[in-house]
């Protein structure tokens, strides 16, 4: 008898996590898995300390302190501009990460589809095999990672009940523009679909004299509000990965389907980090101003490494991700050059081929994350440059 599930026999556990286990294994610098290896605010730490000293230790509310959902509804109406009922219209959930599942599990049927851009983050295609959707795949296309209108018009069929957009996007770094979100937002009107978003990196962005790079929320936009699943949390923006705290923001109906759920899958996020969390939704723009810079510097200092080194970049708009080509190194597949990287070169990297549906469509690019100290960075410069 086999004991494993269909379902579970349909993907492997992640490249991503596992190559930071390679990196410890053989001592390599990790560059794979997008944690913060810098410490995280000191207000925000000195507040988790407080709660958990004020006894704050006890479950909270399944879908959410009533204090953290009202920072959350308050800074989602200064940074994007939307009114959002804290009681009616947002969860809570144990990272980003829970809240996606979360959402598909509470409104995908079996044998709906849902849409999904390739290169995706890779929890998204077991998401959807673990809520029984059919996941359609629309590609990506470098350097600019634009997507073809017609091949988007294509996937969208009488079955389809959503498409998921990243945006700023792991794992190419691409900043979704207004034009092309409004041709999504017409397609979704159009077909009667939703849109689950997830926004994690809505403040790491960099902006562009040649280009408008902002973020553009999808629930901001005409016609869209009631059909948008907005996804969000701490860890990119606060440096907190760990502490697993995420949200949904999405019309009362759909919130309410998302608690169910989420209540059966995990119960609550933590109490004492949700309390820490309304510290850090009321941090001034200061701190998101000296965020965005952090990263532009590192950024710059990447691709000036991997340009050096041999490898073709495509110039990330937002999140802290460096896709390259690896052509030139003459490797078979991205498998063979990973491996040699973190062996030989000791440097940590996620193949490309795990971003795709379609692996060939990867098979020559590997991933770079840049959320790491100057030392960390460093480092790793002076491994690659072996590669030249």
């Amino acid at each position: 008898m086999n004991f494993v599930s269909h379902k579970a026999q349909h993907f492997t556990e992640s490249i991503i996590r596992d190559m930071t286990r390679q990196a410890l294994q053989h001592g390599a610098v990790n560059l794979s898995q997008g944690f913060p290896d810098f410490a995280a605010p000191d207000e925000l730490k000195q507040a988790a300390c407080d709660a958990i000293n004020a006894d704050i230790n006890q479950y909270a509310i399944t879908w959410g302190s009533k204090r953290f959902r009202d920072a959350i509804a308050a800074k989602t109406k200064w940074h994007l501009g939307l009114d959002v009922d804290p009681d009616r219209e947002i969860v809570v959930t144990c990272g980003s990460t829970e809240a996606m599942i979360a959402t598909m599990l509470a409104t995908v049927n079996p044998g709906e589809e849902v849409i999904l851009f390739e290169p995706y983050y890779e929890n998204y295609g077991p998401d959807s095999i673990l809520s029984d959707a059919v996941p359609r795949y629309v590609t990506l296309y470098p350097p600019h990672w634009t997507f073809d209108p017609d091949e988007l018009r294509a996937a969208f069929t009488p079955k389809t009940k959503a498409i998921v957009i990243t945006t700023p996007h792991n794992p190419t770094g691409k900043v979704f523009s207004h034009e092309e979100l409004r041709f999504i937002a017409d397609l979704c009107i159009e077909h009667d679909v939703l849109v689950f978003t997830d926004e994690i990196y809505e403040h790491i962005l960099y902006p562009d004299a040649t280009r408008d790079v902002k973020h553009v929320a999808m629930a901001a936009m005409d016609g869209m509000r009631d059909r948008t699943v907005t996804i969000n949390g701490m860890s990119k923006t606060y440096s907190v990965t760990g502490w697993r705290v995420g949200y949904a923001i999405a019309p009362p109906e759909i919130t309410d389907a998302i608690r169910k759920v989420h209540d059966f899958l995990t119960v609550g996020a933590a109490a004492p980090l949700q309390e820490a969390g309304v510290t850090a939704l009321h941090l001034p723009q200061s701190y998101y101003d000296k965020l965005q810079r952090g990263y532009q510097q590192r950024r710059d200092f990447l691709l000036g490494v991997l340009e050096e080194s041999g490898f073709h970049c495509y110039k990330p708009d937002g999140a802290y991700y460096i896709m390259t080509d690896i052509r030139e190194f003459g490797f078979a597949n991205d498998i063979e050059f990973t491996k040699h990287l973190v062996r030989d070169i000791g440097v940590a990297v996620v193949p490309g081929s795990s971003f795709y549906h379609h692996p060939e469509l990867g098979a020559q690019q590997v991933r770079f994350c840049y959320c790491k100290r100057d030392e960390t960075l460093q480092a790793a410069a002076e491994r690659l440059i072996k590669l030249k």
